[in-house]
């Protein structure tokens, strides 16, 4: 299954990086990562999906990976949330979005505040509106880390197994390549730090996410990881108490990289739900 590479123009002339799979005459999924991540960590997923008949988009967020990064260094949800609408604009019908982390913030924000039709369903990874702090500050504080960058491939292949503990650190790590940025002979994250200096100093946004929620009417399912420090077991249960109709699978030693930890387990509960549609 080959791919395409696709740009899009986002909010404020941002252009941002995209990876297509399929036919796109098939009804769409729209694959958004989270903060700290890119496209690529889809793409296990995205080859499964496109051979079972879907058309699927992986979008690098705006100040990740390929796409641009905001000129003032500013980032906001509401900006986080009008790239996504000026994707989902280009497709022929709406898609189901699959959204992890800041991607199912997005996602939910974006559906839960629509005017008119938008998602024909959603799938947020290991995220809800209550997030616990613990587990959010870990997140903070590696992608905040690490400033002068790397003198090598496995100096951040060790930040990365310190941040991970629970995942085998991989004897090849030529693949982290793709995720950082080579610059006067020092290996850098591919994301803008000031992202989360953005993010600490906006308003917290969980009120808005707790409506957003409460107003979902389309399929949704929530994916958490079993070990995740970011969603608890009585934050996915606030989630589902608020969102009824929404189903529900827990994976079994993922923590909140659940695609990264456990992969085919993942997409084997998200292709279980794209055909109950």
């Amino acid at each position: 299954m080959t791919s395409a590479r696709l740009s899009f123009g986002g909010e404020g002339q941002m252009t941002l990086a995209a990876e297509a799979w399929g036919d796109s005459a098939n009804p769409p999924v729209v694959l958004l990562h989270g903060g700290g991540q890119t496209r690529h960590s889809w793409q296990g997923t995205a080859r499964v999906l496109a051979q079972c008949g879907w058309y699927v988009l992986a979008v690098d967020q705006r100040g990740h990976g390929e796409s641009d990064w905001a000129h003032d260094g500013h980032y906001s949800f509401d900006d986080y949330v009008a790239d996504f609408r000026g994707v989902v604009a280009t497709l022929a019908s709406p898609p189901v979005l699959v959204g992890a982390s800041l991607g199912g913030l997005v996602g939910l924000l974006g559906e839960g505040e629509r005017q008119g039709e938008f998602l024909r369903a959603m799938v947020l990874v290991d995220i809800v509106p209550r997030i616990e702090r613990r587990g959010e500050g870990q997140v903070r504080n590696f992608m905040a880390g690490n400033p002068r960058g790397f003198a090598s491939l496995e100096e951040a292949a060790d930040a990365v197994a310190s941040y991970l503990p629970h995942r085998p650190r991989p004897d090849d790590v030529s693949g982290l390549e793709r995720n950082l940025r080579l610059r006067d002979g020092r290996y850098y994250w591919h994301w803008d730090t000031r992202m989360m200096q953005s993010f600490a100093k906006g308003a917290s946004v969980r009120e808005r996410l707790e409506a957003a929620a409460r107003a979902l009417t389309l399929p949704t399912l929530l994916i958490r990881g079993q070990i995740s420090d970011v969603v608890s077991p009585e934050g996915a249960r606030e989630f589902l108490a608020a969102v009824p109709h929404a189903q529900f699978v827990e994976v079994p030693g993922a923590g909140h990289m659940v695609a990264g930890d456990s992969n085919d387990v993942f997409t084997e509960a998200v292709l279980g739900f794209l055909s109950s549609l």
